[in-house]
């Protein structure tokens, strides 16, 4: 049930994120575009997901990515895979409860994402000059995303516990049996 509500937000954020490009590429700054879904897949390597779990989800929303954004098939569903296991590794020790944190950590795993797809591009590209002009465009990004990235932490935080089955606030620990 989470898995497919993260899967739905995500996609969601994905055709979000889309649209922002269009409206935004009125502004005349290039890159200015944030990673609507990559704050999402941080949340839920910091958050203990599941391993198994949160790469598949992480996988799911990096194809849609890559499908949605026109990206080369591959890029995106690496780069949140990624992402998110590195995620899961510095989730022990970081803890996303306040909003610089999740700002930090937004903007933390925006660079490492764009460094990320700029190396993958400069390997596996066709043409050799695509890194060398979007290179400039990674720091808006980089900082768009650390800006959008409380937001999603707070829209994942309400589905992580809209999604909790079985626990309720109200129960109370039982009484310890006493024999008469």
């Amino acid at each position: 049930m989470r898995s497919a509500a993260f899967i739905g937000v995500g996609l969601l954020l994905c055709l979000l994120q889309s649209n922002l490009f269009r409206v935004l590429g009125y502004i005349h700054i290039p890159g200015l575009v944030p990673s609507l879904v990559l704050p999402l897949v941080v949340f839920m390597g910091v958050s203990e997901y599941s391993l198994a779990r949160g790469a598949a989800v992480a996988f799911v929303l990096g194809y849609a990515t890559d499908v949605i954004g026109i990206a080369p098939i591959g890029l995106y569903t690496f780069t949140y895979v990624a992402i998110f296991v590195l995620a899961r590794a510095a989730g022990s020790r970081l803890a996303a409860q306040t909003v610089l944190m999740q700002l930090v950590l937004g903007l933390g795993f925006a660079f490492v994402q764009s460094l990320m797809v700029l190396v993958l591009l400069a390997i596996f590209g066709r043409e050799p000059y695509v890194p060398r002009t979007l290179y400039p465009l990674a720091l808006p990004h980089v900082l768009a995303t650390g800006f959008f990235s409380p937001l999603i932490f707070r829209l994942a935080r309400r589905v992580h516990f809209a999604t909790v089955k079985g626990e309720s606030t109200e129960r109370r620990p039982m009484a310890p049996y006493r024999s008469a």
